[in-house]
């Protein structure tokens, strides 16, 4: 029986992270996964919502420049046509991560594997002796009483991936990251979309600042939610709110989270969504890099974005977590002039600062998902302002509003 340094059940961003990781230092390594590499968030997350999101904002696009006059024709689309593209990504992502893990030395077993004991792991009638077993199994979508998914009028997140028409209405049931980011897509093609959010107000874990701005662009999109509020009753698909109000959509997308999945069994380390904590792949890839090469980093500084148009990002303090002690500055999108160039004038840069540390950063605005690093990096390494405002930034771009907020503290 062949003998491995390590054994990881799980093929996801933690999982093939620490894989390759470790193979690289020389040890040997035996990753199962019983379905395809890369997780939820190459095969249901991340990449496939993004190709679909990305596909949305060009059809809005296009058809905002139609209504202004520059562009003339018919514009349309053919929604299955976008679904395979998105297939195609991930087909196309994924092959190139199997190739990196089989060149890193890394032996791949296709099959569910289950722990036997301490040293011991068994898929496919066969049994695999290791040093260290590593659990990096995942997570699924969350199930609340009353929206157990059916596959046809309640979908999951995982479930919404399939469609290949698309419904004249939604009513989305979450406002976090999966909902928004689903909010988004299903508007821009056209879609009628309600949202019910249980919280006082959409992405409550954002700062307030971003959750009433995101607000004011879906009311500008008629985009419908609805806060504090959630579904009483379902009967034959027509849906009654605690409030009273009465919807009748296509289907129900419950996009309340996701929770982990993770045997009980002998580990010497649980990695990603399976540990229960941060449910992003950058976490669990960062998780997988302190535990193979020591690398640190700070849990309270993981960047959270929001794709679509605009992108919403921030990381560190928010604003309802601060006392008086902390200076609160905005800049206004609109003070940037490639901004007006881009149509893309809705959003803020918001900085959180004490005794000329930045402590928190929050952005709505094109190109957020990039932006938000460089005020990590500050923020992580302590950079004063003062030293910032030496940095030149490019000109017209979205960073250098970045420089213009320092200007203002």
């Amino acid at each position: 029986m062949e003998f491995f340094d390590y054994g990881i059940i799980g093929g996801g961003p933690a999982g093939y992270t620490a894989g390759i990781l470790l193979a690289k230092q020389g040890h040997s390594v035996v990753l199962f996964e019983k379905d395809k590499l890369g997780g939820t968030c190459l095969n249901r997350g991340c990449i496939p919502t993004k190709s679909l999101l990305h596909s949305s904002d060009l059809y809005a696009e296009v058809m905002q420049a139609l209504q202004k006059g520059e562009f003339e024709g018919n514009i349309s689309f053919d929604f299955a046509k976008v679904a395979e593209k998105k297939d195609k990504t991930v087909e196309k992502i994924r092959k190139s991560l199997e190739l990196a893990v089989k060149n890193s030395g890394v032996k791949t077993v296709y099959a569910e594997a289950c722990v036997v004991d301490k040293n011991k792991i068994k898929a496919a009638q066969e049994e695999y002796n290791v040093g260290k077993i590593i659990l990096a199994t995942g997570s699924k979508p969350r199930e609340i009483k009353g929206l157990e998914y059916d596959k046809e009028f309640i979908l999951s997140s995982d479930d919404v991936l399939n469609l290949q028409k698309l419904p004249k209405s939604v009513l989305i049931v979450g406002s976090g990251a999966i909902g928004i980011e689903w909010a988004r897509i299903f508007s821009n093609f056209g879609v009628e979309v309600v949202i019910v959010e249980m919280a006082e107000h959409l992405i409550p874990v954002a700062d307030t600042e971003v959750s009433k701005r995101v607000e004011r662009i879906f009311k500008q999109k008629k985009i419908k939610f609805f806060l504090n509020n959630s579904i009483d009753n379902i009967c034959n698909k027509t849906v009654t709110l605690k409030t009273g109000e009465i919807l009748t959509p296509d289907f129900i997308l419950c996009a309340v989270g996701r929770e982990p999945v993770c045997p009980s069994c002998q580990k010497d380390a649980v990695l990603g969504d399976a540990c229960g904590e941060i449910q992003l792949a950058h976490y669990a890839i960062h998780q997988a890099k302190e535990f193979a090469l020591q690398i640190p980093y700070d849990k309270n500084l993981i960047p959270s974005v929001i794709y679509g148009e605009p992108e919403i990002a921030w990381v560190g303090m928010r604003e309802q977590d601060c006392d008086d002690s902390y200076n609160i500055t905005m800049l206004p999108i609109t003070a940037l002039g490639k901004a007006w160039c881009d149509d893309a004038t809705d959003g803020f840069i918001k900085l959180i600062t004490k005794d000329n540390l930045i402590y928190g950063a929050h952005i709505v605005s094109k190109e957020a998902s990039s932006l938000i690093h460089i005020l990590l990096t500050a923020i992580q390494n302590k950079l004063p302002a003062e030293d910032l405002k030496k940095l030149c930034f490019a000109h017209p771009t979205y960073a250098e509003g970045i420089f213009d907020i320092l200007l203002k503290l």
